[in-house]
C-alpha cells in the first residue's frame, strides 16, 4: 500500500507592502490524505491550478513537502536515505503529460526505455537491445523502432515510449500526470486501454491525474476531487458519478457533455449550483487564492453557502461506504 497522510505543500509569498514583514503562503496541497492499493486506480480530478500535479510530484519527492508523510512499505519516503529513496523510485514511477518534452531528443528509443535499468540494475550490455524490444512490444510498438529518435514518432507513439520507460523497472505504482490530455481522442482511447491492460498484466496501481471526467470514470476504481489544494470529495467511481454530494463536484459533472442517440452533444441539466440566474453572485467570483481562507475553500463560489462556511473548515468526513465529503451542508 502507498499511503499519503496529511500531505502539505505551501509556497511562501510576501505582501506587496514593502514595509510589511508579514509572510503569507499559497497552499498548493493542503492536508491531503488517501491510500492506494496494488492493482487499484485512483482518479485525481479538479480544475487547472487545484494542485493535482503538485500533489503527484510531492508524493514522488520531486518537490519537497511542507508537512505530512508518504508511507511506502511502512516507511516514510521523506525520511529515507539516498539508497532508500533510490529503491522507492524504482517502485514508484511517473508518466508525464507531454510525451515529447519528457523524452531526450538526442537519445535513441532503446536508450530511453532502458536508461532506468542501466542505473538501477546490473543489466549486461548485450542484453539491452533485447530488453528494449521486449518493453516496446509490451506497449504495442515494434522492436524494430528501437534505433529511432523521438522526433520520428507521433504523439501517441511517444507516449507509448514513455509508458515503456515507466514499466521498465517493474514498478508497483505509477503516477500518470494527464498522460492523454495532449492526444487526439481516438489515440486517447488506445492509450487508456493500454494502461488498463498493463495494470492487469503487472498488477499496477495508478494515481491518474486528469481534468477529463469521462476518461477518469472509465479507468478509475475511486475518484478524489481536489479544489484549491484540498480534497473535497472521495468515493468509488460509480458512487461519485451517481451520487455527487459536494457543490463543486456537481459543478464539474454538469460541465461534462452527454451524448444521445442522435449523436449530438446535448447541454447537461443545470443543477442548482450551476444556475447563474438564481445562484448567489459569489459563484461568479472564481478565485485561486487560499492564502487567508479560514473556512471552506469553495465558500466564495458556492450558492448554497451559509455564514458558518466562511469561518469553519468542515474537513473530509466519511458519510458511509467510503464516500467522504468536505461540506458543512452534508451531515
Amino acid at each position: 500500500m502507498l499511503e499519503i497522510n496529511n500531505l502539505k505543500k505551501y509556497y511562501q509569498i510576501r505582501e506587496k507592502n514593502i514595509f510589511s514583514r508579514h509572510t503569507a503562503y499559497t497552499k498548493a496541497v493542503d492536508d491531503v490524505s488517501f491510500s492506494l492499493n496494488r492493482g487499484e486506480t485512483i482518479g485525481l480530478v479538479g480544475e487547472s491550478g487545484c494542485g493535482k500535479t503538485t500533489l503527484g510530484r510531492t508524493i514522488l519527492k520531486l518537490i519537497e513537502p511542507t508537512a505530512g508523510e508518504v508511507l511506502f512499505n511502512g516507511k516514510n519516503v521523506f525520511e529515507l536515505n539516498p539508497a532508500g529513496l533510490k529503491d522507492f523510485h524504482k517502485k514508484v514511477q511517473v508518466i508525464f503529460q507531454d510525451p515529447y518534452s519528457s523524452l531526450n531528443p538526442r537519445m535513441k528509443v532503446s536508450s530511453i526505455v532502458t536508461e532506468g535499468l542501466i542505473i538501477h540494475t546490473q543489466i549486461k550490455h548485450n542484453e539491452i537491445k533485447q530488453k528494449s524490444h521486449e518493453l516496446l512490444d509490451n506497449v504495442g510498438l515494434s522492436g524494430e523502432l528501437a534505433d529511432r529518435y523521438p522526433h520520428e514518432f507521433s504523439g501517441g507513439q511517444r507516449q507509448r515510449i514513455g509508458i515503456a520507460r515507466a514499466i521498465s523497472l517493474q514498478p508497483e505504482y505509477i503516477i500518470c500526470d494527464e498522460p492523454v490530455s495532449s492526444l487526439d481522442v481516438s489515440v486517447q482511447a488506445q492509450i487508456i486501454n493500454l494502461l488498463i491492460d498493463l495494470q492487469e498484466k503487472f498488477n499496477l496501481g495508478y494515481i491518474f491525474i486528469s481534468h477529463d471526467l469521462s476518461v477518469v470514470k472509465y479507468i478509475s476504481h475511486k475518484i478524489a476531487v481536489m479544489y484549491l489544494g484540498q480534497l473535497v470529495e472521495f468515493a468509488e467511481s460509480g458512487e461519485l458519478f451517481d451520487n455527487p454530494l459536494h457543490p463543486y463536484t456537481k459543478l464539474l459533472l454538469s460541465a461534462v457533455p452527454e451524448r444521445h442517440n442522435t449523436n449530438k452533444i446535448a447541454a447537461p441539466d443545470k443543477p442548482a449550483c450551476n444556475n447563474r440566474n438564481t445562484a448567489d453572485a459569489r459563484f461568479a467570483r472564481a478565485t485561486t487564492d487560499n492564502t487567508t481562507a479560514r473556512g471552506c475553500a469553495f465558500y466564495p463560489r458556492c450558492p448554497q453557502a451559509k455564514e458558518e462556511c466562511a469561518e469553519t473548515s468542515p474537513g473530509l468526513a466519511d458519510i458511509g461506504g467510503g464516500h467522504k465529503v468536505s461540506c458543512m451542508l452534508i451531515k
